[in-house]
């Protein structure tokens, strides 16, 4: 029997429908003012999607003083990061925001190649997109239920299908789908929560003819984790906290730092205004929190629909655009599980070419050095 040695190759091409990325690695929506322009199109130029997170984005620094809407900001930055790069360009837009709908509509009207939309359910979403848009309609789901429910919807409504999913576990940073009780629940580990959400888009596929490749997210933090998921049914990845200590990440540097300064036992879980639980670092805003020392504020915002203003002891948009400010400390600095793992700030493409090195050493590690011709 004739044995030869087995080839490896690199990262395949992630397809959505007709749209193509040569690397699987989506880069996350990081709001409010982490992910823009910046760090999108340096991921794209290397091959990923890069994704502008639109939370708030009018009130970030690069926008603030010329008082603009999120709107035109939005539509702004995706010109901008058209213009830094060829690649496939996202934008994250959370369900929760009140002006979801417009940000919507002015991402597809801008040539937003793909909308990631979660925190919440996605139900109306393709009523803001004209007919004839190519921009592919995206939502980060927590559950196979979740999908189901999104893709019955749609079908029924508006007679389409989502062009893929995103899986997100709980171990993702800032807002979580999930309840507190269920964040370190084995029953709700993004390894449980995947093959359904694989399962529901290969019934999806099959039932409408076509294609739905599912994304998993939520503590990705290596090429061996790459590796695992692809493995596990995913096409591809999400990544957002590895992308934050990079060059190109538009949180200033004191932000990044905070990542790598940070260890294990600074990662916690915190109540969030609107509703949902939150993994961040502790700082002194948190230590803070913690000790009843802020208040509540008026409302200058409006940015979440199911904020609980009177009741919260923060305005979260404060919080988080507090962070942005050269002094993290005093502001909301949300992270995945994973973030104290972090030993550096390097480039969006040393930091591409360590991710491939890791996936190749787990191939390696994994699938027999040589097999038999026949086999082949």
């Amino acid at each position: 029997m004739t044995q030869i040695k087995k080839s490896f190759v690199d990262f395949l091409p992630f397809h959505i429908g007709n749209l193509v990325a040569k690397l699987p690695i989506i880069q996350g929506g990081m709001g409010v003012g982490i992910s823009l322009s910046g760090l999108a199109s340096a991921v794209a130029k290397e091959g990923g999607i890069g994704v502008i997170s639109a939370a708030c984005i009018g009130r970030t620094p690069r926008y603030e003083s010329r008082k603009i809407s999120d709107e035109q900001a939005l539509a702004e930055d995706i010109q901008r990061a058209r213009k830094l790069s060829a690649g496939v360009i996202g934008v994250n837009i959370m369900v929760a925001l009140t002006n979801f709908e417009s940000l919507c509509r002015t991402a597809s009207q801008q040539g937003a190649d793909i909308i990631f939309a979660g925190a919440g359910l996605p139900l109306a979403l393709p009523s803001f997109i004209d007919k004839d848009s190519k921009t592919k309609l995206v939502p980060i789901v927590s559950s196979g239920k979740a999908a189901t429910m999104i893709a019955r919807w749609w079908k029924e409504k508006y007679h389409r299908l989502p062009d893929a999913f995103v899986a997100e576990g709980p171990m993702a940073g800032g807002h979580l789908g999930f309840k507190s009780s269920q964040i370190h629940d084995p029953d709700y580990t993004l390894d449980k929560i995947l093959p359904d959400v694989c399962a529901v888009a290969g019934e999806l596929s099959q039932s409408g003819d076509v294609h739905i490749p599912v994304i998993a997210a939520g503590g990705i933090f290596s090429g061996d984790d790459i590796n695992r998921y692809l493995e596990l049914g995913a096409e591809a990845v999400q990544m957002g906290t590895r992308f934050v200590a990079t060059t190109e990440c538009d949180a200033p540097d004191s932000f990044k730092q905070s990542y790598v300064d940070s260890k294990q036992e600074d990662i916690l879980i915190v109540q969030s205004p609107v509703g949902m639980p939150g993994r961040a670092l502790k700082n002194s805003f948190i230590k803070k929190m913690e000790q009843g020392e802020t208040s509540p504020v008026s409302c200058r915002y409006h940015c979440i629909t199911s904020c609980k203003r009177s009741k919260s002891a923060y305005c979260i948009a404060d919080a988080l655009l507090r962070s942005l400010s050269g002094n993290a400390q005093e502001g909301l600095i949300f992270v995945g599980t994973n973030a104290w793992r972090i030993q550096k700030v390097q480039s969006v493409r040393e930091l591409i070419k360590e991710l491939k090195d890791e996936y190749l050493q787990a191939r390696r590690s994994n699938t027999p050095v040589f097999e038999s011709l026949e086999s082949i």
